[in-house]
């Protein structure tokens, strides 16, 4: 089992008994671990402790945070590579692609790909000379199921594996080193209809360790009464983590579905929150 496993299995755990507050005692049995081990492997992984981490699981603290949001395309200069940043949201560049590009169905394009672990489990990733144009997390599928996919969408594009390459791109996306190979901003090449890339472009607007309603997204792209559609627009992102659709959640404050699985979310939303709303170990 993986250190990611764990967690989610923990995540659920505590997500389950929100309501009551469960103990460090209590999870940490429930992964069959002694509190240390657990305490240690937790704060590794998240930069903070179970009992911090649990106050970021609550519907009331999604509420608040809906409250308390910015208009959505207001980005504020301290975010990005301030001290102690590990995310770089607000140095993507999202390029969809042209019309032509899209006719010629990759003809002339060569796209790069590997598979790599990542603090949310084992991914696959695949780019371009323009950038990443698919990120999935696999979730103990066969990379070839991700690789036919990629090939039946770009089908006379040169499809190749590269792991050095993927492997720096996977490293800066989550802020374990920035390659000097690969300097920000991070770019994204992408495939959508317009609506659809309106879409993905506020929810590049969305700061880590915040988040929006569909109806804001839907306001912030000129089409307020859309939600539903934004909705279908975040799940069909071809890049996950870095196009944040895991930071758009139910106006009641439920987190709501999510393509890689409600758990996941989960794990990504607090891992972002206690890394970027709160510092330090208790």
């Amino acid at each position: 089992m993986t250190d990611y496993e764990r967690i989610a299995s923990a995540i659920d755990f505590i997500a389950r008994r929100v309501d009551s507050q469960p103990t460090l005692e209590e999870i940490a049995a429930h992964l069959h671990l002694s509190q240390f081990h657990f305490q240690r492997l937790f704060c590794r992984w998240a930069g903070v402790t179970p009992k911090r981490f649990l106050q970021v699981l609550t519907v009331e603290r999604a509420k608040q945070l809906l409250t308390e949001s910015r208009p959505l395309l207001e980005v504020s200069d301290s975010l990005g590579l301030s001290s102690g940043s590990r995310l770089y949201d607000h140095f993507v560049h999202l390029e969809a692609v042209t019309p032509g590009e899209y006719k010629r169905r990759g003809e002339g394009l060569t796209i790069e790909y590997g598979a790599h672990e990542t603090p949310f489990g084992k991914a696959f990733i695949a780019v371009t000379p323009k950038g990443i144009c698919n990120f999935s997390f696999m979730d103990g599928a066969d990379a070839n199921d991700n690789l036919a996919d990629l090939r039946k969408r770009w089908p006379r594009a040169l499809v190749q594996e590269n792991h050095n390459r993927t492997l720096a791109v996977v490293r800066t996306m989550f802020g374990e080193q920035i390659e000097p190979n690969h300097p920000l901003p991070i770019s994204l090449h992408v495939s959508g209809t317009n609506f659809q890339v309106s879409v993905w472009k506020a929810l590049l607007q969305i700061a880590p360790a915040t988040v929006a309603s569909y109806s804001q997204v839907a306001s912030a792209i000129g089409h307020p009464k859309s939600a539903r559609a934004v909705g279908l627009a975040a799940g069909a992102n071809p890049v996950a983590f870095l196009i944040p659709c895991h930071r758009v959640i139910q106006q009641s404050g439920k987190l709501g579905g999510y393509h890689w699985g409600d758990t996941r979310k989960q794990a990504i939303h607090a891992w972002e929150s206690a890394r970027h709303g709160q510092t330090g170990v208790e």
